[in-house]
C-alpha cells in the first residue's frame, strides 16, 4: 500500500506494519532477539531499533499536546534542530541501551496504543487536511502520525531483514 491518505489507510497501515514487525521479532528464537547485527547500523539489535521507535512515539506525543494546547513545541526535541536529527538519534540509542529487550517491546507496544488512539479520535479532515493546526506548520497532523507509525514500522521492519540476513 502506499503513503495513506485517509485516517482508513493510516490505521490500517499501521497496524498492519506494526503486526509484519512484530511478527518477524517473534519468529526470531529468542537468542537471536537479542543478536546484534552487523557492523554498519548505529542501531545495533532489535531492542535499539525498537528503542528508536518508541522514543520518536513520545516526541510526537509531546509535540501533539503541547501543539494541541496552542503552544508550539520543540520540533524534534529541545536543543535539537532537524539538521541535528543523528545526534537526537544517537542520544535515543544511548538512552536506551540498557534496556532489556522485553521491557524495550512493552514500552514501544505502550506508546504504540497511545499513538493510534490518537489517530482513532481524529476525523479524515482533521489529520489530513494540512495547515489545520498551527503547530504542524505547512503539513498535515497526518503526516506526522504517517511518519511516526506505518513508514517508521516499515523502516524498522527493513533495518531488522537486512540485519538477519547478512548475519
Amino acid at each position: 500500500m502506499a503513503r495513506p491518505k485517509s485516517k482508513t489507510e493510516l490505521i490500517s497501515l499501521s497496524e498492519k506494519n506494526h503486526s509484519k514487525l512484530f511478527e518477524l521479532i517473534d519468529h526470531l528464537p529468542v537468542k537471536d532477539q537479542d543478536a546484534e547485527f552487523p557492523p554498519g547500523t548505529m542501531n545495533r539489535n532489535i531492542r535499539d531499533v525498537l528503542g528508536h521507535l518508541h522514543h520518536w512515539h513520545k516526541m510526537l506525543l509531546e509535540w501533539y499536546s503541547i501543539g494541541m494546547s496552542g503552544k508550539r513545541p520543540e520540533m524534534p526535541a529541545k536543543g535539537y534542530s532537524w539538521k541535528d536529527t543523528p545526534l537526537l538519534n544517537q542520544w535515543i540509542w544511548d538512552h536506551y541501551k540498557c534496556t532489556s529487550l522485553n521491557e524495550m517491546k512493552e514500552l514501544f507496544n505502550n506508546s504504540h496504543k497511545k499513538v493510534m488512539d490518537i489517530i482513532h479520535m481524529h476525523s479524515n479532515e482533521e489529520l489530513f487536511t494540512k495547515k489545520k493546526y498551527k503547530w504542524t506548520g505547512s503539513t498535515s497532523l497526518g503526516a506526522y502520525l504517517i511518519s511516526s507509525t506505518s513508514s517508521h514500522y516499515d523502516w524498522a521492519y527493513k533495518l531488522i531483514r537486512k540485519a538477519r540476513k547478512a548475519m
